[in-house]
Order: structure tokens, then C-alpha cells, then sequence
């Protein structure tokens, strides 16, 4: 692709359409994709340990997906939870555009695909996961999760797939410290060279008793 990357907001390269059969929540089914966003040929081995290695999603409220390229992840918990609105999130408007069509050929409606400015403020995610663009660069990364971890719910989880050797340990690392409290940072799973990390956003604290006078 040259110059040209999946997180290239407006990819420069042809677009070439095809259509690609994979399996995800347990159903073979058909996706379109197209040149210019990540693994157009494929679900890519990370975003495979990610579905494989995290619980069914909250069966309501509002759910993100997190540089959602073509949509494997969307998808996937548009279908295991029905009821659940999926924020599909990413800056490379031809991958938002594969997401649409392809939660329009599968009937899921409650799949919002938008760049992340168009989601509104006040959207607070039950859950949050992600193959995030390791590929940005270390700063571009830590103010991506910045941005979005805060906007999990109480009681609620994050979960990222990163390759070990592209830095997840060290990614696990700066997310323990960066979110020290009332956060709690796991490493949950580990597959094909990928760790699976988990954030949880923990309640507040429980308010105690009025003192009488």
C-alpha cells in the first residue's frame, strides 16, 4: 500500500471489493472487505485469540468496538447480544463503510459504525474490545486507550489483544500504572504469540453511614 495504511483516514489505494468467508459466533458466513483496511483476507490470528478468550458481551447497553477495521469484532457482539447497541469505532471511513454493509447483509441493526468524534459524550460502554492499531505508534496508542477506557461503566470491561512481540507487556505495563485507581489491569489469556489484557473499571466506593449528632 505504499504510504497508504488501514489507519489512513481516507485510504488512497483501490478499494477492490471481494467478498471473503469466515466464522465468527459460530456461524460461516459471508463479509465484504476491501484493500486499504486491516487484513482484508482474513480474521486476522489476534482478533481470533480476542473472540476466543473473552466471555459472551453484556446481552444490553452500549458496546465499543475499538479500530473496528471491517468489522469482525462488531459483528460478532452484534450477534451474540441482540439487544446491545455496538459502537463500531474507527478513522478509516472505508472500513466504517464495510461495517455497514456488512451488518446490513447479516439483518443486525443495532450496529452503529462512526469515526470517533461522532460518538456522542454522554455513551458510557458496559464493555469495550479491541485489536487496537499497535501500529500508530506508542503515543498515538496510549491516547487512543486514554480516550476511551475512561468511558467504561462501573463494574465493567475492557478487553484488548496485543502480539508479545510488538509490546504488550510493556503495554500491560503503562495500563496498570496509567489506570491505578479504580481500575484493575490482568493479562487473561495468551495464543499464537498474542496476550489478551484486561481492564476492569471497578464500582464506587460504597458511601458509609451518616454519622448522627
Amino acid at each position: 500500500m505504499g504510504s497508504d495504511h488501514y489507519f489512513s483516514a481516507s485510504p488512497a489505494s483501490p478499494e477492490n471489493l471481494r467478498v471473503v468467508r469466515v466464522r465468527l459466533a459460530g456461524r460461516d458466513i459471508d463479509v465484504t472487505t476491501a484493500g486499504g483496511v486491516f487484513s482484508p483476507d482474513r480474521v486476522d490470528a489476534g482478533t481470533e485469540v480476542l473472540l476466543a478468550n473473552t466471555p459472551p458481551p453484556p446481552p444490553g447497553g452500549h458496546l465499543l468496538d475499538l479500530g473496528s477495521g471491517w468489522g469482525p469484532i462488531a459483528l460478532t457482539v452484534a450477534m451474540q447480544s441482540p439487544h446491545a447497541t455496538v459502537w463500531a469505532v474507527d478513522v478509516n471511513e472505508r472500513a466504517l463503510d464495510l461495517v455497514r454493509r456488512n451488518a446490513q447483509s447479516l439483518g443486525l441493526h443495532n450496529v452503529n459504525a462512526v469515526t470517533p468524534d461522532d460518538v456522542p459524550d454522554d455513551v458510557m460502554f458496559r464493555g469495550i474490545r479491541s485489536n487496537p492499531p499497535i501500529r500508530v505508534g506508542k503515543n498515538e496508542l496510549h491516547g487512543l486507550l486514554e480516550r476511551w477506557i475512561p468511558r467504561l461503566d462501573e463494574r465493567s470491561d475492557g478487553w484488548f489483544v496485543v502480539q508479545r512481540n510488538l509490546g504488550s507487556d510493556s503495554l500491560q505495563r503503562w495500563l496498570a500504572a496509567t489506570f491505578a485507581h479504580g481500575y484493575s489491569v490482568h493479562r487473561t489469556a495468551t495464543g499464537r504469540g498474542y496476550r489478551v489484557l484486561k481492564v476492569r473499571r471497578h464500582g464506587s466506593v460504597p458511601t458509609g453511614a451518616i454519622p448522627l449528632p
